[in-house]
């Protein structure tokens, strides 16, 4: 039976190293990242890439998180009897059962993944309009109080890009190595279903 995990783009890479880790038989199809900025957008796209998929792949999994959809992802995926991994968003399963705690901490918490870092340029300056409108900070982030980089790698390049994030948004910065986190377990049990 051939299978395809359609994934968010921010997971692409990690999810590329876990088939390759665990020689996982899939195929992995991903839909652009920046729709996070939009998540009214998410379940639409999503659902081109399943009716695509449906034409060559006998199994179809998703692997998102809600993701801001407020449900309509999930709405949909049962509409079309497509199972996700489980979990809100990525955030919450790269820091492997310990995100409400980390919430409880600090709710005012912008978190990072190695992707978000690489990406911060793109996706949150430009994607804000931060680059454009600095201004617009103040307002986009005063009710934050740390940066929190849930690290994949162990990499210092991008532990200074972190820094580099959270100074542009005027927060301390924290970081976690977390690995994969849960992601690898669900997608395992996805697998195993």
């Amino acid at each position: 039976m051939r299978t395809v995990l359609i994934v968010c783009g921010a997971l692409a890479r990690e999810v590329l190293a876990l088939k390759k880790k665990n020689n996982w038989v899939v195929d992995v199809v991903a839909v652009a990242s920046l729709l996070h900025n939009e998540p009214e957008r998410l379940p639409q796209a999503i659902l081109q890439r399943i009716r695509k998929a449906r034409k060559t792949y006998q199994r179809i999994l998703v692997v998102y998180g809600d993701c801001g959809t407020g449900g309509m992802l999930d709405k949909l995926l049962e509409t079309e009897g497509v199972e996700r991994v489980a979990g809100p968003h990525c955030y919450e399963m790269y820091a492997d059962g310990t995100f409400e705690s980390i919430m409880s901490e600090a709710a005012g918490t912008f978190f990072l993944t190695d992707y978000l870092v690489q990406s911060f340029d793109h996706l949150v300056l430009e994607g804000l309009g931060l680059d454009r409108h600095p201004e617009l900070r103040e307002t986009y982030f005063k009710n934050y109080t740390r940066v929190m980089y849930l690290a994949q790698r162990d990499d210092i390049s991008l532990k200074s890009r972190a820094q580099w994030a959270a100074d542009s948004l005027g927060l301390p910065l924290e970081i976690r190595q977390t690995g994969y986190g849960n992601l690898e377990k669900r997608i395992q049990e996805l697998l195993g279903k």
